[in-house]
């Protein structure tokens, strides 16, 4: 598969403005979200590692306290941001609102 290029600072912009809860942080975007317990963060964590799996896309994921999640995506092998991660994003905001 051919993995996306990295995406200018204006289309980083764009992207932003469909996926508002995320915060861009160096070359990362990054979401931290509370659950309501311990096994709706696992079970969060399980639904994006299936998703990751199925595109490829792969974002670093950190349980704290006992219901948050902080989410980190980038493409790590191009050092930055790409359609992966905003796509990625979008589909974990999917499973926010269905959780």
């Amino acid at each position: 598969m051919s993995r996306p290029q990295l995406l200018s600072p204006e289309l980083i912009v764009e992207h932003c403005k469909d996926v508002p809860l995320w915060t861009i942080v160096e070359q990362s975007i990054v979401r931290e979200i509370a659950l309501q317990n311990f096994v709706a963060v696992i079970g969060l964590v399980n639904a994006i590692a299936i998703q990751a799996e199925v595109i490829e896309h792969h974002p670093d994921l950190h349980i704290f306290g006992w219901n948050k999640l902080r989410i980190i995506l980038s493409t790590h092998d191009k050092g930055g941001l790409t359609e992966l991660d905003f796509a990625l994003a979008k589909k974990i905001d999917t499973f926010v609102l269905n959780s």
